[in-house]
């Protein structure tokens, strides 16, 4: 996969440290790819770090802190001289009934699964514009497309997601920047298991109406974000891809 023509491709991985970003670094890492990290817990990225090897490089940092976002991107550029693949991972959860939630809560849902990327694939842009070719891929949420109780302000971050995608993708592919997203459906990760492993009977209803009949795995996600971003995909801007096991349309 070459993104760009000289030497090997550079790749940020936002929430880089663990779960679903963890196995996109990892995927990027193996195929030769230099992969930056980045996430507010420098013990988890170093951890991630030697795990990963010698192609991945982190940043701690805390992405709801807007205002230095170009900064950090300056100092990336300052060491490693370009950015090819963004991936847009980092984001949180919370799981509260809808008139229980404060404004408070639903901004801070907002700031860091919906600010943070605005800001972040602002400044990444700018830098790709300039090298006239790159790749966005954000992560949103199957919960965009359902109707699921007690995560309003998780689902509102993740439908201002796909939409923002597409908008992307429709003024900067005409720069030679692609931007895509993926969705994912349930996924195993520690998130997902603290949620359903609680709570059985959403556990069985989900697995009940997912005709592949399992969960899906980080690796799932990561082979899709990883086509996203390569030139296999060349010719795809402004998709939203669900990684589901058929979970959307199942009955």
């Amino acid at each position: 996969m070459n993104i760009t023509k000289t030497n090997r491709p550079i790749a940020i991985v936002t929430g880089g440290a663990s779960g679903l970003g963890l196995a996109t670094a990892k995927k990027f890492c193996n195929n030769n790819i230099k992969t930056i990290i980045i996430g507010r817990n420098e013990t988890k990225l170093a951890e991630a770090q030697k795990v990963l090897g010698a192609n991945c490089h982190y940043y701690p940092f805390d992405l709801n802190d807007l205002n230095n976002i170009p900064e950090l991107i300056n100092s990336i550029i300052a060491e490693h001289g370009k950015i090819d693949i963004l991936i847009n991972n980092a984001g949180i959860n919370m799981k509260k009934p809808f008139m229980a939630v404060t404004d408070e809560e639903f901004q801070q849902i907002i700031t860091t699964n919906v600010s943070a990327v605005f800001s972040l694939s602002r400044e990444v842009a700018k830098v790709m514009t300039d090298q006239k070719s790159g790749a966005i891929v954000n992560i949103s949420s199957m919960a965009s497309q359902y109707g699921i109780p007690k995560v309003i302000a998780y689902t509102a971050s993740k439908s201002a997601i796909e939409g923002m995608t597409k908008a992307m993708a429709v003024e900067l592919s005409p720069l030679g920047i692609r931007v895509n997203c993926v969705a994912p459906g349930f996924i195993a990760t520690d998130m997902s298991a603290k949620a359903l492993n609680n709570d059985p009977e959403r556990k069985q209803k989900v697995l009940s109406r997912t005709p592949m009949g399992t969960l899906g795995t980080p690796e799932h996600i990561a082979d899709a974000v990883y086509y996203l971003a390569s030139e296999n995909a060349s010719y795809i801007t402004g998709t939203i891809l669900p990684v589901d096991g058929g979970n959307a349309i199942g009955f």
